[in-house]
C-alpha cells in the first residue's frame, strides 16, 4: 500500500472513531467519559461503504451484532409464511439496527441500503460484556430498546387508528422530527426511501400516497417535488395528525 493510500486509511479510521463522530451524543457511547469510550470504540467493527440495494441483514440469519448508521438510510422488510413483504422500520444515521434480533438470537427482518451508507457493526457479545462494567453504556441500551419498542407501539397506533391522510402527515412529522435531532432542518428533506416503500410502510397504496400528497399541496401543508419534502405548515400538519378518529 502507498504512503498517500495509508494517509487516506488512517484520516478515514480518524474520522470513524466515535470520539470524533458528530453522531456520538445521539448514539449508545453518549454519556460515556474518554476512557470508557475508548473501551467502547474498540470493539467496534467498521464497515467499508455499502452500496444502494446491498443487504446488510438477511432474516432468519443468527443475531450477532447490531448496527450504528453513520451515514446513509437503510429499510427493513419482514416477510411471512405467505411470501408478503411488509415494511417494517426506516433507519436514519445515529439509529442502531437489529435490537429486535436478541430475545431469539435471529434476525427478524433483512436491512437493505436504500442509498450509499456506512455502519458501524457492534458484536453484541462484547457490547453486552463490556456493559456489565459500564452502567452508563447499559442504561443508554436499555433506553434505544424502549425507544424502539415505543416507536413500535406507536406504528401499531398509526396503522390502526388513523386514517390515510393521518397516516402520511404522523409519517412526515416523525421524519421532520428525527432530521432535527440530527441537526438538519425539520422543513426541507430529501426522502430516500420511494412512495411504494412509504406506502407498503403505512399500510397504503402508491395510488393513495399520490392522491393525498395532492391535497396536501392544495391545502398548502406540504410542497413536495421528485424526493424533495418541504413541510410549509407544520402547525396545521400536526393538527391533522392529532384529529381523533371515530
Amino acid at each position: 500500500m502507498s504512503s498517500s493510500a495509508q494517509d487516506r486509511r488512517r484520516s478515514l479510521l480518524q474520522e470513524t472513531r466515535c470520539d470524533s463522530c458528530r453522531l456520538s451524543s445521539l448514539c449508545l457511547p453518549l454519556s460515556l467519559d474518554t476512557n470508557d469510550l475508548e473501551r467502547f470504540d474498540s470493539i467496534i467493527r467498521r464497515h467499508p461503504p455499502i452500496k444502494k440495494g446491498t443487504r446488510l441483514i438477511e432474516q432468519g440469519d443468527p443475531f450477532t451484532s447490531i448496527y450504528a448508521v453513520r451515514s446513509g438510510s437503510l429499510k427493513q422488510t419482514i416477510t411471512e409464511g405467505s411470501g408478503e413483504a411488509q415494511l417494517t422500520n426506516f433507519f436514519l444515521p445515529s439509529e442502531i439496527i437489529g435490537l429486535d434480533g436478541i430475545s431469539d438470537g435471529l434476525y427478524t427482518g433483512s436491512v437493505v441500503a436504500l442509498e450509499m451508507t456506512t455502519v458501524c457493526e457492534i458484536p453484541f457479545d462484547r457490547l453486552d460484556t463490556l456493559s456489565q462494567t459500564l452502567p452508563e453504556l447499559r442504561s443508554q441500551l436499555l433506553r434505544t430498546i424502549s425507544k424502539e419498542l415505543h416507536q413500535d407501539r406507536r406504528m401499531m397506533q398509526l396503522l390502526s387508528r388513523k386514517t390515510a391522510d393521518q397516516r402520511l402527515a404522523c409519517f412526515f412529522l416523525g421524519l421532520s422530527d428525527r432530521f432535527r435531532r440530527r441537526g438538519y432542518s425539520p422543513f426541507s428533506f430529501r426522502l430516500s426511501m420511494s412512495r411504494a416503500d412509504i406506502g407498503n410502510h403505512l399500510g397504503l397504496a402508491v395510488e393513495t400516497i399520490s392522491r393525498i400528497l395532492g391535497r396536501f399541496q392544495q391545502q398548502d401543508l406540504v410542497a413536495v417535488s421528485g424526493r424533495e419534502v418541504h413541510i410549509l405548515n407544520i402547525n396545521d400538519l400536526t393538527r391533522l395528525a392529532d384529529t381523533e378518529t371515530n
